[in-house]
C-alpha cells in the first residue's frame, strides 16, 4: 500500500486541496483511496468535498472515538465516498484530541500498561484491516505540531510536502526535514519524504532559484491556480470535477494542471511500487470520476 502524509507547517500553501486532487488522481486510475484528514478547523477536506454534514453532532460516531477505544460502530461505518474516494470525516471532537490521547495515556500507565500516544491511528487502521482493503491511505493534519501530525506520520510513514515557492516556504521545509528526522529518532522508525510540490509558481528567477535548491524531489511544479483551487472549493468538488461539470469551457492550462495531478499521482504509486489499474492520459476528463 502506498501511504503518505500531505504536510507543511506554513499555512496557505494548498496543502489540502493538494491532497484531495492527489486522492481524486488516484481515485480515477483504479485505486482503492482511504483519506484520513486530521484537521478540527472548519476549512478542512471534509468540507472541500461535501462530507462533513456529522462534525458538529455530539451522536456521531468519529475517529476520535476509536482512536481513545470507546466506538460506536465498526470503522468501516465512518467512511463516506466522494468522487471515488473514501473519507473518514473530520468532526469537531478533533479539536480535543490530545486530552483525550492523555487521559488513555493515563489510564494505561495507572494499570502498569505501555500506551504510545502516537501510534493509536495506526492502531484502528490495522484493526479495520485497512491495508488489505485499499491501495493507498493518504493522511492530512493541521499545518501544526501536534498529536494529529503524530499520528498521522506513525501511520504513514512518508511525506508529500507542498511548498510554497520562496524564502518562507523553503524555511518550513527545512524546519519539516528536521521535524521528522527527530520524530523518527524518538520513536525508532522510518519517515521518509516522498515529493515536495512547489504550488504557486509565478516563474520569477527567485522563485527558480529556491526550486533547485529543494534536495527532495519534485515531480510537478504547480503554478498559480487560484481561479480552479478557489472554485473547487465554492463547489465542493476536486479540481477534475470541477473542470468537467462548473466550466463553461474546458481551458489548456487548468487542464494542464490536472495532468500534473496525475502524473504526480503516478509518481508517487510508483515510488510504492504500486500500479494502477486504468491510468488515464494525464489530464484526461474521461473516464468519468463517479461519486
Amino acid at each position: 500500500m502506498l501511504s503518505y502524509t500531505v504536510y507543511s507547517e506554513a499555512g496557505g500553501v494548498g496543502k489540502t486541496s493538494i491532497t484531495a486532487n492527489l486522492a481524486a488522481a488516484h481515485a480515477r486510475a483504479g485505486l482503492d483511496v482511504l483519506v484520513v484528514p486530521l484537521d478540527p478547523q472548519d476549512g478542512d477536506l471534509s468540507r472541500l468535498l461535501g462530507v462533513d454534514d456529522d462534525r458538529a453532532s455530539s451522536e456521531a460516531d468519529n475517529l476520535v472515538r476509536h482512536m481513545v477505544n470507546a466506538p460506536k460502530g465498526p470503522f468501516e461505518d465512518l467512511i463516506r465516498t466522494a468522487e471515488g474516494v473514501d473519507i473518514v470525516p473530520e468532526h469537531n471532537m478533533l479539536s480535543d484530541l490530545a486530552d483525550h490521547l492523555a487521559r488513555e495515556q493515563q489510564k494505561a500507565e495507572d494499570f502498569g500498561d505501555a500506551y504510545n500516544i502516537y501510534a493509536q491511528l495506526q492502531r484502528v487502521l490495522e484493526e479495520a484491516g485497512v491495508g488489505e482493503h485499499y491501495d493507498v491511505l493518504i493522511c492530512d493534519p493541521p499545518a501544526t505540531e501536534s498529536d494529529h501530525l503524530y499520528n498521522a506520520i506513525y501511520a504513514t510513514r512518508n511525506l508529500v510536502i507542498p511548498v510554497e515557492p520562496s524564502a518562507k516556504g523553503q524555511a518550513s521545509v527545512d524546519g519539516l526535514e528536521e521535524l521528522a528526522t527527530n520524530f523518527a529518532d524518538q520513536l525508532n522508525i522510518d519517515v521518509g519524504v516522498l515529493a515536495a510540490v512547489p504550488n504557486g509558481f509565478k516563474g520569477t528567477n527567485d522563485q527558480k532559484e529556491l526550486i533547485a535548491d529543494i534536495e527532495f524531489p519534485t515531480p510537478e511544479v504547480l503554478g498559480d491556480r487560484t481561479s480552479l483551487l478557489e472554485g473547487c472549493w465554492k463547489e465542493q468538488c476536486s479540481a477534475f470535477t470541477y473542470e468537467r461539470d462548473h466550466r463553461d469551457y474546458q481551458r489548456d492550462h487548468e487542464l494542464e494542471t490536472l495532468a500534473q495531478f496525475d502524473r504526480i499521482a503516478r509518481y508517487l504509486e510508483d515510488e510504492a511500487g504500486v500500479e494502477a489499474p486504468n491510468p488515464p492520459e494525464p489530464g484526461e476528463l474521461e473516464p468519468e470520476v463517479e461519486a
